[in-house]
Protein backbone atom coordinates (compact mmCIF):
# COMPACT_ATOMS: atom_id res chain seq x y z
CA UNK A 1 0.00 0.00 0.00
CA UNK A 2 2.79 2.42 0.83
CA UNK A 3 4.57 1.60 -2.42
CA UNK A 4 1.38 2.05 -4.42
CA UNK A 5 0.80 5.44 -2.80
CA UNK A 6 4.32 6.48 -3.79
CA UNK A 7 3.71 5.37 -7.34
CA UNK A 8 0.41 7.30 -7.63
CA UNK A 9 2.04 10.61 -6.41
CA UNK A 10 5.20 10.23 -8.46
CA UNK A 11 7.36 9.83 -5.34
CA UNK A 12 9.98 7.11 -5.52
CA UNK A 13 9.75 4.48 -2.80
CA UNK A 14 12.57 3.97 -0.33
CA UNK A 15 14.90 1.11 -0.90
CA UNK A 16 14.36 -1.87 1.37
CA UNK A 17 16.19 -1.63 4.63
CA UNK A 18 16.65 2.18 4.35
CA UNK A 19 14.69 5.05 5.79
CA UNK A 20 13.21 7.43 3.22
CA UNK A 21 14.47 11.08 3.28
CA UNK A 22 11.53 12.34 1.25
CA UNK A 23 8.38 13.85 2.73
CA UNK A 24 6.10 10.74 3.10
CA UNK A 25 2.31 10.95 3.10
CA UNK A 26 0.11 9.24 5.60
CA UNK A 27 -2.99 8.10 3.73
CA UNK A 28 -6.32 7.93 5.40
CA UNK A 29 -9.87 7.57 4.18
CA UNK A 30 -10.34 11.34 4.64
CA UNK A 31 -7.37 12.29 2.43
CA UNK A 32 -3.61 12.77 2.89
CA UNK A 33 -1.46 14.69 5.43
CA UNK A 34 2.15 15.87 5.41
CA UNK A 35 2.65 14.88 9.07
CA UNK A 36 3.03 11.58 10.93
CA UNK A 37 -0.13 9.65 11.46
CA UNK A 38 0.13 9.86 15.23
CA UNK A 39 2.07 12.21 17.50
CA UNK A 40 2.93 9.18 19.58
CA UNK A 41 4.68 7.47 16.70
CA UNK A 42 8.34 6.92 17.68
CA UNK A 43 10.92 8.84 15.70
CA UNK A 44 12.30 5.74 14.08
CA UNK A 45 8.79 4.78 13.00
CA UNK A 46 7.66 8.27 11.85
CA UNK A 47 7.85 8.95 8.11
CA UNK A 48 9.51 12.32 8.90
CA UNK A 49 11.77 11.14 11.66
CA UNK A 50 14.15 13.87 12.94
CA UNK A 51 13.69 15.89 9.72
CA UNK A 52 10.02 16.47 10.49
CA UNK A 53 10.70 18.04 13.86
CA UNK A 54 13.43 20.27 12.37
CA UNK A 55 11.09 21.45 9.59
CA UNK A 56 8.36 22.24 12.08
CA UNK A 57 10.81 24.18 14.27
CA UNK A 58 12.07 26.27 11.32
CA UNK A 59 8.53 27.01 10.22
CA UNK A 60 7.72 28.20 13.74
CA UNK A 61 10.73 30.55 13.67
CA UNK A 62 9.73 31.98 10.31
CA UNK A 63 6.22 32.68 11.42
CA UNK A 64 7.29 34.32 14.69
CA UNK A 65 7.57 38.12 14.34
CA UNK A 66 6.23 38.13 10.77
CA UNK A 67 4.08 41.12 11.74
CA UNK A 68 7.16 43.43 11.82
CA UNK A 69 8.50 44.56 8.45
CA UNK A 70 12.28 45.12 8.08
CA UNK A 71 13.03 48.48 6.42
CA UNK A 72 15.76 51.07 5.99
CA UNK A 73 16.00 54.84 6.28
CA UNK A 74 18.24 56.74 3.87
CA UNK A 75 19.47 60.32 3.48
CA UNK A 76 20.51 62.23 0.43
CA UNK A 77 23.17 63.43 0.22
CA UNK A 78 25.03 60.88 2.33
CA UNK A 79 27.80 63.43 3.04
CA UNK A 80 27.26 67.17 3.20
CA UNK A 81 29.66 70.11 3.39
CA UNK A 82 28.34 73.65 2.95
CA UNK A 83 29.72 77.16 3.11
CA UNK A 84 28.99 79.01 6.32
CA UNK A 85 25.57 80.69 6.25
CA UNK A 86 24.21 78.72 3.28
CA UNK A 87 21.01 76.66 2.94
CA UNK A 88 20.80 73.04 1.78
CA UNK A 89 18.16 70.59 0.50
CA UNK A 90 17.99 67.19 2.27
CA UNK A 91 15.90 64.19 1.22
CA UNK A 92 14.76 61.58 3.76
CA UNK A 93 13.50 58.29 2.30
CA UNK A 94 12.58 54.77 3.44
CA UNK A 95 12.12 51.31 1.95
CA UNK A 96 8.89 50.86 3.93
CA UNK A 97 6.00 50.97 1.47
CA UNK A 98 3.45 52.39 3.93
CA UNK A 99 5.23 54.22 6.77
CA UNK A 100 3.12 55.55 9.62
CA UNK A 101 5.16 58.68 10.30
CA UNK A 102 8.46 60.24 9.21
CA UNK A 103 10.41 63.47 9.33
CA UNK A 104 13.66 65.36 9.91
CA UNK A 105 14.93 66.29 13.35
CA UNK A 106 17.31 69.28 13.53
CA UNK A 107 18.02 72.42 15.54
CA UNK A 108 18.16 74.41 12.29
CA UNK A 109 15.23 76.22 10.74
CA UNK A 110 13.65 73.87 8.18
CA UNK A 111 10.88 73.84 5.57
CA UNK A 112 9.12 70.82 4.02
CA UNK A 113 9.32 71.30 0.24
CA UNK A 114 7.59 68.13 -1.00
CA UNK A 115 6.65 64.65 0.18
CA UNK A 116 5.23 61.29 -0.81
CA UNK A 117 4.65 58.08 1.13
CA UNK A 118 8.28 56.95 1.03
CA UNK A 119 10.19 60.27 1.03
CA UNK A 120 10.20 63.82 2.36
CA UNK A 121 12.20 66.72 0.92
CA UNK A 122 13.37 69.46 3.32
CA UNK A 123 15.39 72.65 3.10
CA UNK A 124 17.45 73.73 6.10
CA UNK A 125 18.62 77.33 6.47
CA UNK A 126 21.54 79.37 7.84
CA UNK A 127 24.01 76.55 8.52
CA UNK A 128 26.73 78.34 10.47
CA UNK A 129 28.45 75.49 12.34
CA UNK A 130 28.91 71.72 12.21
CA UNK A 131 25.73 69.90 13.15
CA UNK A 132 23.84 66.59 12.81
CA UNK A 133 20.36 66.10 11.36
CA UNK A 134 18.33 62.90 11.77
CA UNK A 135 15.89 61.35 9.28
CA UNK A 136 13.38 58.96 10.87
CA UNK A 137 10.41 56.80 9.81
CA UNK A 138 8.01 54.51 11.69
CA UNK A 139 6.73 51.37 9.96
CA UNK A 140 4.36 48.83 11.60
CA UNK A 141 5.15 50.26 15.01
CA UNK A 142 8.95 50.05 14.54
CA UNK A 143 11.08 53.21 14.18
CA UNK A 144 14.35 53.49 12.26
CA UNK A 145 16.56 56.56 11.81
CA UNK A 146 19.63 57.72 9.90
CA UNK A 147 21.98 60.52 10.97
CA UNK A 148 23.59 62.98 8.53
CA UNK A 149 26.58 65.09 9.56
CA UNK A 150 26.77 68.58 8.06
CA UNK A 151 30.24 70.17 8.00
CA UNK A 152 30.78 73.90 7.48
CA UNK A 153 33.71 75.32 5.52
CA UNK A 154 35.12 78.79 4.92
CA UNK A 155 36.45 79.08 1.34
CA UNK A 156 39.47 81.17 0.27
CA UNK A 157 37.94 84.55 -0.58
CA UNK A 158 41.24 86.47 -0.66
CA UNK A 159 44.67 85.42 -1.89
CA UNK A 160 47.36 88.03 -1.19
CA UNK A 161 50.79 87.89 -2.85
CA UNK A 162 53.88 89.90 -1.89
CA UNK A 163 57.38 90.07 -3.42
CA UNK A 164 60.35 91.70 -1.71
CA UNK A 165 62.47 93.28 -2.83
CA UNK A 166 60.68 94.10 -6.07
CA UNK A 167 63.98 95.24 -7.68
CA UNK A 168 66.69 92.60 -7.56
CA UNK A 169 69.90 91.78 -9.44
CA UNK A 170 70.38 88.55 -11.35
CA UNK A 171 71.72 85.89 -8.99
CA UNK A 172 70.45 87.67 -5.87
CA UNK A 173 67.75 86.12 -3.65
CA UNK A 174 64.25 87.45 -3.16
CA UNK A 175 61.18 86.29 -1.18
CA UNK A 176 57.70 85.29 -2.34
CA UNK A 177 54.96 85.29 0.29
CA UNK A 178 51.32 84.26 -0.15
CA UNK A 179 48.61 84.67 2.50
CA UNK A 180 45.09 83.21 2.48
CA UNK A 181 43.11 84.69 5.40
CA UNK A 182 40.13 83.12 7.19
CA UNK A 183 39.95 79.63 5.67
CA UNK A 184 38.70 76.38 7.19
CA UNK A 185 39.36 73.53 7.25
CA UNK A 186 43.06 73.71 6.48
CA UNK A 187 43.09 70.02 5.63
CA UNK A 188 42.95 69.73 1.85
CA UNK A 189 44.08 73.33 1.20
CA UNK A 190 46.92 73.64 -1.33
CA UNK A 191 48.76 76.94 -1.92
CA UNK A 192 50.83 77.12 -5.11
CA UNK A 193 53.29 79.86 -6.11
CA UNK A 194 53.42 80.40 -9.88
CA UNK A 195 55.76 82.18 -12.28
CA UNK A 196 53.57 82.52 -15.35
CA UNK A 197 52.18 78.96 -15.66
CA UNK A 198 55.26 77.33 -14.09
CA UNK A 199 55.02 76.06 -10.52
CA UNK A 200 57.69 77.61 -8.30
CA UNK A 201 56.59 76.06 -5.00
CA UNK A 202 53.53 74.24 -3.63
CA UNK A 203 52.40 73.34 -0.12
CA UNK A 204 49.43 71.24 1.04
CA UNK A 205 48.25 71.90 4.58
CA UNK A 206 47.21 69.28 7.14
CA UNK A 207 45.28 69.58 10.37
CA UNK A 208 41.80 69.20 11.78
CA UNK A 209 41.17 72.73 13.07
CA UNK A 210 37.67 73.77 11.99
CA UNK A 211 37.80 77.42 13.06
CA UNK A 212 38.85 79.92 10.34
CA UNK A 213 42.53 80.84 10.34
CA UNK A 214 45.17 82.26 8.02
CA UNK A 215 47.27 80.03 5.77
CA UNK A 216 50.66 81.46 4.77
CA UNK A 217 53.42 80.19 2.47
CA UNK A 218 56.87 81.83 2.26
CA UNK A 219 59.50 80.80 -0.26
CA UNK A 220 63.00 82.18 -0.96
CA UNK A 221 64.40 81.84 -4.45
CA UNK A 222 67.08 83.30 -6.74
CA UNK A 223 66.40 85.87 -9.45
CA UNK A 224 67.02 84.91 -13.07
CA UNK A 225 67.17 86.99 -16.23
CA UNK A 226 63.83 85.58 -17.45
CA UNK A 227 62.01 86.37 -14.20
CA UNK A 228 61.03 89.82 -15.48
CA UNK A 229 59.31 88.34 -18.54
CA UNK A 230 56.39 86.81 -16.61
CA UNK A 231 54.41 87.85 -13.56
CA UNK A 232 54.28 85.95 -10.29
CA UNK A 233 50.94 84.80 -8.83
CA UNK A 234 49.51 82.58 -6.06
CA UNK A 235 46.73 80.00 -6.37
CA UNK A 236 44.76 78.57 -3.42
CA UNK A 237 42.78 75.34 -3.93
CA UNK A 238 40.44 73.78 -1.36
CA UNK A 239 39.53 70.17 -2.22
CA UNK A 240 36.36 69.10 -0.40
CA UNK A 241 35.27 66.34 -2.80
CA UNK A 242 36.08 63.53 -0.37
CA UNK A 243 33.76 65.16 2.19
CA UNK A 244 30.78 65.81 -0.04
CA UNK A 245 31.88 69.24 -1.32
CA UNK A 246 33.53 70.65 -4.44
CA UNK A 247 36.95 71.80 -5.61
CA UNK A 248 37.24 75.54 -4.87
CA UNK A 249 40.10 77.70 -6.15
CA UNK A 250 41.08 81.37 -6.22
CA UNK A 251 44.09 83.19 -7.71
CA UNK A 252 45.84 86.33 -6.48
CA UNK A 253 46.51 89.46 -8.51
CA UNK A 254 49.79 89.14 -10.49
CA UNK A 255 52.95 90.81 -9.25
CA UNK A 256 55.95 91.87 -11.39
CA UNK A 257 59.61 91.50 -10.43
CA UNK A 258 62.22 93.91 -11.85
CA UNK A 259 65.48 92.10 -12.56
CA UNK A 260 68.66 93.84 -13.74
CA UNK A 261 72.17 92.74 -14.58
CA UNK A 262 74.84 93.12 -11.88
CA UNK A 263 77.18 94.68 -14.54
CA UNK A 264 75.09 97.82 -14.31
CA UNK A 265 76.12 98.15 -10.67
CA UNK A 266 79.81 97.84 -11.61
CA UNK A 267 79.53 100.49 -14.30
CA UNK A 268 77.87 102.95 -11.96
CA UNK A 269 80.49 102.35 -9.28
CA UNK A 270 83.29 102.76 -11.82
CA UNK A 271 81.87 106.03 -13.12
CA UNK A 272 81.45 107.44 -9.63
CA UNK A 273 84.98 106.36 -8.72
CA UNK A 274 86.50 107.98 -11.80
CA UNK A 275 84.61 111.24 -11.28
CA UNK A 276 85.67 111.35 -7.63
CA UNK A 277 89.33 110.79 -8.48
CA UNK A 278 89.29 113.47 -11.17
CA UNK A 279 87.62 115.93 -8.84
CA UNK A 280 90.19 115.20 -6.14
CA UNK A 281 93.06 115.69 -8.59
CA UNK A 282 91.59 118.96 -9.81
CA UNK A 283 91.18 120.39 -6.31
CA UNK A 284 94.67 119.21 -5.34
CA UNK A 285 96.24 120.79 -8.41
CA UNK A 286 94.53 124.11 -7.72
CA UNK A 287 95.77 124.11 -4.14
CA UNK A 288 99.31 123.22 -5.19
CA UNK A 289 99.33 125.98 -7.80
CA UNK A 290 98.17 128.46 -5.19
CA UNK A 291 100.82 127.43 -2.67
CA UNK A 292 103.67 127.48 -5.19
CA UNK A 293 102.51 130.82 -6.52
CA UNK A 294 102.59 132.39 -3.08
CA UNK A 295 106.05 131.08 -2.43
CA UNK A 296 107.31 132.49 -5.75
CA UNK A 297 105.70 135.85 -4.97
CA UNK A 298 107.34 135.92 -1.52
CA UNK A 299 110.80 135.27 -2.95
CA UNK A 300 110.43 138.16 -5.44
CA UNK A 301 108.78 140.81 -3.22
CA UNK A 302 109.52 139.62 0.25
CA UNK A 303 105.83 139.24 1.05
CA UNK A 304 103.12 136.79 0.12
CA UNK A 305 100.67 137.93 -2.45
CA UNK A 306 97.78 137.14 -0.15
CA UNK A 307 99.19 139.48 2.51
CA UNK A 308 99.65 142.32 -0.02
CA UNK A 309 96.13 141.85 -1.26
CA UNK A 310 94.85 141.87 2.30
CA UNK A 311 96.63 145.15 3.09
CA UNK A 312 95.28 146.83 -0.07
CA UNK A 313 91.78 145.70 0.91
CA UNK A 314 92.17 147.20 4.41
CA UNK A 315 93.47 150.56 3.05
CA UNK A 316 90.63 150.72 0.58
CA UNK A 317 88.17 150.13 3.38
CA UNK A 318 89.69 152.88 5.61
CA UNK A 319 89.68 155.38 2.75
Amino acid sequence: MWSSAHRRLGVPAAAPGHHSLTCALHLSPGGSRLFPGSPWTPLEMSPFGGWGLLSAFLALLCCTGSGEEAFEVRTWPEQLMVESGESQVINCSTTCTQPNTGGLETTLHKTLLAEQDQWKLYEVFNISQDTDVICHFTCSGKQESKSLNISVFHPPKQVLLKLWPTLVAVGRSFTIQCRVPSVAPLEGLTVTLLHGSEIVYSQTFVGTTLSPQEAMVTHNTTAHREDNRHNFSCRAEMDLRSRGGDLIHRVSDPQALDVYEPAQDNQVVAIITVVSVLLFLFVTSVLLCFVFGQQWHQRRTGTYGVQAAWRRLRWAYRA
